[in-house]
This record gives structure tokens, sequence and C-alpha cells, in this order.
């Protein structure tokens, strides 16, 4: 995890906290163990003091963002919908790691199971639904990335990192009360945006007692009673996962797809991700909570397009033409989207994003009219 927010921390904290962690290492810690009081930059400074690198465990997501029903199966269904599926309705995985270069995720679908592995310089994408499979090569600058969790139910740390790193311009930080996650007493730390421009109402991290993991996070929308988004461990283990899991094969009669090897210069970029979106973005406006950002023209269209094999979809090896793909994205975003002044809009609980009639696409965690400003001083 990078630690930019570490400037957060006074001086004279740092150094008292980190040896307190040190010393706790080999305590247990569960919800039946009251934790010790401890201040919002003291939590900080535990996540950033973590080093669970091995650690297995289920995961269980649910989100509430109103987004429209997309079908998944039978007539109508559009399998370039697959990554939108997983940020809508319940969802749960089992997630493993050892070190940075070994990680999978199972997504476990009634009838099925969606993987994507990394093992070393493999990373692979399997759907059990049609038995099809895809493979990339990392390149050794991705070393440190856990690619293997991009587009599939995000684990809470990368989550609670994302989240941290819009601390900056201003959030109102608290410790809210201890919560029980996976049987395992954990601090909540609270992040309230002080602009009231954005669609965000808090975030929660919840962060392991013992360890300093973040083992939940929690994201409540304006105008909502019930968490837009959460996503916790129900089980975890910090042993060291078998090896074995990590080792992937397609099974017989798989259809196998080679994918280009992701790019190790691109920030945040994977083999799940589209390129545009990792290279041609940039921030029109805000910062922080309220920040609104350009994405390169028609680049919501082409991530719809985008064969999904490449998120662990159902596409891997079709050879769908592009001319359906682009005819399958474009069904797809008319049917997500609804009509607004000047094009149309995507809209979620916590995230808009603005599609106008000349290609150019704005989102933000804020307002339709905010996008639309920033659309308009262009």
């Amino acid at each position: 995890m990078t630690r930019r927010w570490l400037r957060w921390m006074p001086a004279a904290v740092v150094p008292a906290v980190i040896a307190a962690g040190v010393l706790a290492g080999s305590l247990p810690a569960s919800a039946k163990d009251p934790l010790p009081s401890k201040s919002p930059a003291e939590v900080l400074q535990l996540i950033a003091g973590q080093h669970e690198s091995s650690f297995s465990g289920t995961l269980e997501q649910t989100s509430s963002l109103g987004l429209p029903e997309l079908p998944q199966t039978g007539p109508g269904a559009s399998p370039d919908a697959a990554w939108l599926e997983l940020l809508s309705g319940p969802h749960t995985a089992r997630i493993y790691r050892d070190g940075p270069t070994n990680a999978r995720v199972q997504v476990l679908d009634r009838l099925a199971e969606r993987d994507v592995v990394r093992h070393g310089s493999d990373l692979w994408f399997y759907n059990s639904k049609d038995n099809s499979a895809a493979h990339a090569a990392i390149p050794a600058g991705a070393a440190d990335r856990h690619p293997a969790e991009s587009g599939s139910v995000p684990a809470p740390d990368v989550l609670a990192e994302k989240l941290l790193a819009r601390l900056e311009p201003g959030s109102n930080i608290s410790v809210g009360a201890d919560v029980d996650v996976a049987g395992r007493a954990a601090y909540q730390l609270v992040l309230t945006p002080k602009s009231g421009d954005t669609l965000l109402a808090s975030a929660a991290i919840w962060v392991d007692g013992q360890t300093g993991l973040p083992v939940g996070v929690e994201l409540k929308a304006r105008g909502q009673s019930d968490p837009a988004f959460r996503v916790a461990f129900s089980k975890l283990s910090l042993q060291a996962p078998d090896a074995g899991i990590f080792q992937f094969s397609p099974p017989a009669g798989a259809t196998v797809t080679e994918l280009p090897a992701p790019d190790a210069n691109a920030k945040h970029q994977t083999g799940a991700q589209p390129k545009a979106d990792a290279q041609g973005q940039r921030k029109v406006s805000g910062s922080g909570w309220d920040t609104v950002v350009e994405l390169p023209a028609g680049a919501l269209t082409a991530a719809l397009a985008k064969p999904a094999d490449k998120a662990g979809g159902d596409q891997a090896g079709s050879g769908t033409a592009p001319a359906q793909q682009s005819g399958s994205a474009a069904a797809l975003l008319a049917q997500a989207t609804v009509p607004v002044a000047g094009g149309r809009m995507l809209s979620t609980a916590l995230v808009n994003v603005l599609v106008l009639d000349d290609g150019r696409v704005f989102l933000g965690s804020v307002p339709l009219k905010r996008l639309q400003a920033a659309a308009g001083g262009q």
C-alpha cells in the first residue's frame, strides 16, 4: 500500500504506535476481547504498519447502488455486463493471497464459479459456466500489484487504500464503536466528507485490532438509510494458503484465449481494466470526494464493448466480432442509462456518469448538475 496519507500522523505518535504494534503482534484478538482505545491517527498508523501478505478468507459483498437490473442469462443477456453485474446485488467470494505474486479470487455464482488467479508471472481468468479461460503474462514491473483482484469482488484492503487516498484535501475522521468481523474485534475508522457536494455520506473502514489489516469497508450514500456498498470478511485465516491453490490449468475442453500483457507502466492498470480508463482520464474540477474527471471520448462504450473474458466474464474464445461487440455495448449503454439534457446518464447511489452526445464522458461522486457544469466549462 502507498502511504501518502501518513503525513496525517502527528510525528510524536508514529514511533510509539509502531512499537506498540510490534509488542502486540503475538497477542490474540477476538470479538470477545475489548480493544484498547485509539485515536484516528493511531488507527491510521495501525493500517500503515500492517504486513499481512498471506491470508485467506470468504468475502461477502452487498450493494444497494440503484443500478438497473441487467440480465445475465437467457434471452437478452449481455455477457459484456459481467463486470457491471459485480457492482449490484449480493456476491460471495473466496480470496487467497501469499506474498505479492500469488493471489486467487473465486466469485461464487449460482451453479457456476468465476476464478481470477495470479501465480508468479501468470494471470488466468476462468468461467465454469461455459468452460472458458483466458491467460496473460504479467511483466516484472507489476510484481507488487494484485491484478487477480481486478474484475472481481474487491478485497477490503484494496478498497481501504483507495478511500484513504481521498483524504486530501479533507475529511472528518473519527473512530466509531468496535465491530465484530469474522469473529475478530476491529476498529471502525469513519471518514466523513467535509464537502456537501458529494453523493457519499460516509465511509467506514473496519481494521483488525491485532494486525491492522482492513477487514471490511462500508459506504453510505446521502439520503439512504442502508449502506450503498459493503464488503467484509465472514471468515478469515491469517495462515498462508496451500501452494496448490495458486496452480491453475484450464480444464479439459476449455476454450483458451491468450491476452496481451498488462502495461507495467500504466497506473493501476491490469489485464482486466480498459486501457483508456487508466491512461486517458483527467481531472476537471473539485478535489477529494467531489472530484469530477473526464474520460476519453467513447470510453464507457469501449469498456462495455470490451470482451468480458478479460474481466472473468463469458466471452473468452467466443470469437465475437467487433461490430457485434459494439452493438452489444450500445444496447447495454441504452439499457443502463437514462436520457438527460445533452446526453445520457448512468446513475448510482455513489457515482454518476454523464455520457454526452458528442462522446465525452464525465464521472464523479457528485450530482448531475456538477457533471453538467464541468462539461460546460470545457
